[in-house]
């Protein structure tokens, strides 16, 4: 979606993340589910777990590539 947005508007747009660039709030969807990360833990290696909304744990290893979508605001 690449229209105009009134000021102050959120736009998700989906992004390649790894360990290094995931964040809490974003939006992976695995096994047909959006899971929203909520919480991060920083492990050794590079890699990090990742605590989702409903409970569940993810463990991203340091060459792990996912799609995620990142709510991105518009000024």
């Amino acid at each position: 979606m690449r229209g105009r947005t009134p000021n102050g508007a959120a736009v998700a747009a989906p992004i390649e993340i790894t360990s290094a660039s995931v964040q809490r709030g974003d939006v992976i969807q695995i096994g047909g589910c959006p899971c929203r990360v909520t919480d991060l833990l920083q492990l050794p290696g590079g890699a990090k777990r990742l605590w989702f909304e409903s409970g569940e744990l993810l463990t991203m290893h340091s060459r792990t590539r996912l799609v995620a979508l990142r709510t991105l605001r518009r000024w």
